[in-house]
């Protein structure tokens, strides 16, 4: 039998605080724990100025008692098992400023932005009734993620599929894609892997096995988030997530500490994360 311990995290999970997520964030950490993961990181969606996007985030008077929560789900951990506070701050152009300042507030061990194409504010500004002018702008704003320098890692890369599903053709936007990876291999920061993207119109994870093949090529870190709103989704389809990896050409995962990044060899991760049912 493995003597294999729990050596991986889901870096990527919400609180309530962000109006459109159910649980307590012991609940997130119970099932983290239940499914052999070392930790969690909750990376809740940022506070942002002059109510922008204000349905689907915490306000923010409400930045002190996000981080009070956090830090109670991690002294309420079983032993062992560890938490650590993250945000999901979205990249919107002029907003760098407020950034910038927000993610010195606090202690945080992981930054991940994110492209929200589906906000109304991202639509009001970017929308011009060209789908293809559309996909191109998003990714264009997802280079241009990756170097401001505000973030660790970038959120379900390829999350516009999801915008007319029905006409996404990966080899139409495989040059603008080619384009924006070239860029952000430049910069060193990570992309994740996002297993929620099951759950989406466009039914596959974020991104595709075409654009993470793409990734492997440039030498870009992964992360693995499952992006969870209900305890339940932490670490789902995380051994499936590995296995994209592998056929996508990665040998290792990342995770990051004090917005520093570690990597762990996938075959370890894998191990570790069976040595619970085996054990059970």
């Amino acid at each position: 039998m493995s003597d294999s311990k729990p050596i991986f995290f889901d870096s990527h999970m919400h609180t309530p605080l962000c109006k459109h997520a159910e649980g307590l964030p012991s609940e997130y950490v119970a099932v983290g724990a239940e499914r052999g993961l070392a930790g969690v990181i909750f990376t809740c969606h940022s506070p942002m100025p002059n109510r922008f996007s204000h349905k689907v985030r915490m306000t923010p008077d409400q930045f002190e008692e996000y981080c009070d929560l956090i830090q109670g789900a991690a002294d309420g951990a079983p032993d062992g098992f560890e938490v650590r506070l993250g945000m999901e701050s979205d990249f919107f152009p002029g907003m760098e400023k407020w950034l910038t300042e927000l993610h010195q507030k606090a202690d945080f061990h992981y930054i991940l932005g994110s492209v929200h194409w589906h906000i109304p504010e991202y639509i009001d500004a970017f929308w011009t009734g060209d789908q293809e002018a559309f996909r191109e702008q998003y990714f264009e704003h997802l280079a241009e993620s990756a170097e401001c320098g505000l973030f660790d890692s970038l959120a379900h890369p390829d999350l516009i599929k999801n915008s007319e599903p029905d006409d996404w053709a990966f080899e139409t936007a495989k040059p603008v894609i080619a384009r924006a990876l070239d860029r952000i291999a430049a910069t060193g920061v990570a992309m994740e892997l996002n297993t929620s993207g099951l759950r989406k119109p466009y039914s596959e994870m974020n991104p595709g096995p075409e654009m993470l093949a793409m990734m492997a090529e440039r030498n870009i870190p992964v992360v693995i988030g499952s992006d969870s709103h209900v305890p339940e989704r932490v670490g789902a389809q995380f051994e499936e997530a590995l296995t994209s990896l592998e056929e996508a050409g990665f040998k290792a995962v990342s995770v990051f500490k004090e917005r520093k990044r570690s990597e762990f060899d996938i075959t370890e991760v894998r191990n570790s994360l069976r040595q619970l049912s085996l054990t059970q």
